[in-house]
Order: structure tokens, then C-alpha cells, then sequence
């Protein structure tokens, strides 16, 4: 069996077009985190309308780290989803990487498949389960799987299916500031309110920890809206009517922040600097 860099259960979760050809700082945290060259990676390009090309990429960019166990998982059915040599690869895994493209090809193939429970187990045991763009929106017990873009909430302007349910409590929506998503995802969480609304933006990524906090890494933001104390018109407005969402809160974290899902709370930020990290602010621990 492959040893793991840790037994607490890890999810890299990338908001889209991450750096593949400088530094690739985000894909370099995620190899270590899973091992350094020791790792044993799987990639899953399912989601992407250009398979070979995604997988070609990601093994350039993870062999340049030094990693040499790479495999590829990549189910093209329902019925793909129950091969036990498929199984087999994310059980040996320490880190289990999905590309962006469609979220519904892996709403299809994944979720309440042998393939799906495998995923699940990785996480448990510490295997680092990492995706970008579609590949972060299924990490949620529920995605949004298309939607209008946009500054203002709209009714019913989002749909809903099922993810994976790794990270629980929340949705997760990518490419957040450059494709304008801040209204579906408000829309959704207004409407769901139990629900936390996570949005990351490109060659941002949050490292989640346990299932309670996450990290910032990258480049760009993380928007976090909690509108579990809102009012709003959501049960009663009409298709495509602007939403009345008064109340909420939103919490918008660069990269050294971490944040905790429970409390929906600050707990540190460290200010990122090339030279030295200075840590402002340390709230409830």
C-alpha cells in the first residue's frame, strides 16, 4: 500500500485555469501535498471535451515535479464507473487529480458508483483529492451544474445536480470573478440557506483540512457568502425577477487566509510577501 503524507483527510479544490507552464505554483502544492515524487497520481480528464490532451498536459506538468506513478482514470459510461482495475487505481492512489470541462459528465459517471465510493475512501484516508473548474464543483454534496452569469441574483436563474458530497455544507462555483458568477451562486445559497456559497476564482485554489477549514492559495480570491440569517423573496418571486436578498454575509479571502466552514469565521491571515509571511490577524481558534 502507498504511504500517505497525512491521514487527515485533504481536498485541493482550484477555481480553473491554473498556471501549467510557469512556476504552476498551485499543481506544485498539490504534488506535495500528496507525496512529493513519491506520490502514485491519477488524473481524470472525464469532464473535458479533449481527453488525451488534458491527460498529456497534467503528466508534463507532474513529471517536471518529478513524479513518475501517474495513471489515468477515465470512465466514458455508468458502466465504466464499476471497473474494478479503475477501483483499484484510486485506492492506490495518494493524490487523485480532475481536469475542468463539463461537471454533468462527472455528475453522471461518479456519484453513487463503485468509482464515486472510491473517491470517498481516498479522502478518508488521506489521499489528497484535488479537481479543477468542473472538477471542483463536484466536490460539493450539491453543484451548480449551469446557470445565468452575472452580478444580480436571479430566480431560478441556476440548476442544481447531484456532486460527490466530500465537502459538505456548501457549494462551490469557479471561475468566479472572470466569468461574473457572484449572482447565481447568491441565488442559490438565498434560496438554500443551510448552504455556504464558495466561489474561486482562476489560479486560486482552497486546501480544505478535516472538512472544517481551508486555506487560500494562488493568485486570485475566494468569495465565501453565508446567508443562513437573509431575507429575501426567494420562495415567493417569479422566473427570472431579481432576488430581495438583504442580510447576508460574504467574506472575500485572498490567499493566506484561512477560514473556518463550521463557525463561518476568519480564523488567521497571513499577508503573503516574497521575502516574509506577517500574520495580521488571528481570531477564534
Amino acid at each position: 500500500m502507498p504511504r500517505y503524507p497525512s491521514t487527515t483527510p485533504t481536498l485541493f479544490i482550484i477555481g480553473g485555469a491554473e498556471d501549467r507552464v510557469g512556476r504552476a505554483a498551485l499543481l506544485r502544492r498539490f504534488v506535495r501535498i500528496s507525496g512529493g515524487r513519491r506520490s502514485r497520481l491519477v488524473v481524470i480528464p472525464t469532464a473535458s471535451s479533449f481527453q488525451d490532451e488534458v491527460v498529456a498536459s497534467y503528466s508534463e506538468v507532474f513529471g517536471r515535479f518529478g513524479v513518475e506513478a501517474l495513471d489515468t482514470v477515465n470512465p466514458q459510461s455508468r458502466r465504466e464507473a464499476h471497473d474494478p482495475r479503475a477501483v483499484a487505481l484510486i485506492d492506490e492512489a495518494t493524490g487523485i487529480f480532475m481536469s475542468g470541462g463539463s461537471q454533468l459528465r462527472l455528475s453522471q459517471y461518479f456519484p453513487g458508483t463503485p468509482l464515486g465510493d472510491a473517491l470517498h475512501r481516498a479522502h478518508a484516508r488521506g489521499a489528497v483529492v484535488a479537481g479543477t473548474s468542473a472538477g471542483a464543483s463536484i466536490m460539493s454534496e450539491f453543484m451548480i451544474s449551469m446557470g445565468d452569469e452575472g452580478i444580480t441574483p436571479v430566480q431560478r436563474a441556476s440548476q442544481l445536480s447531484a456532486g460527490l458530497g466530500l465537502l459538505k455544507g456548501v457549494v462551490v462555483d469557479q471561475h468566479f470573478a472572470q466569468r461574473s458568477r457572484y449572482g447565481r451562486l447568491m441565488s442559490v445559497v438565498a434560496s438554500s440557506p443551510s448552504l455556504l456559497g464558495i466561489g474561486i476564482d482562476e489560479d486560486t485554489a482552497i486546501e480544505v483540512s478535516g472538512g472544517n477549514r481551508f486555506t487560500v492559495h494562488g493568485r486570485g480570491g475566494v468569495t465565501v457568502m453565508d446567508c443562513r440569517d437573509v431575507t429575501t423573496d426567494a420562495p415567493d418571486a417569479r422566473r427570472g425577477a431579481p432576488l430581495l436578498v438583504s442580510g447576508a454575509v460574504v467574506h472575500t479571502l485572498p490567499a493566506g487566509a484561512t477560514f473556518d466552514l463550521g463557525a463561518a469565521t476568519l480564523v488567521e491571515f497571513v499577508e503573503q510577501h516574497a521575502d516574509v509571511d506577517v500574520s495580521l490577524a488571528t481570531a477564534k481558534s
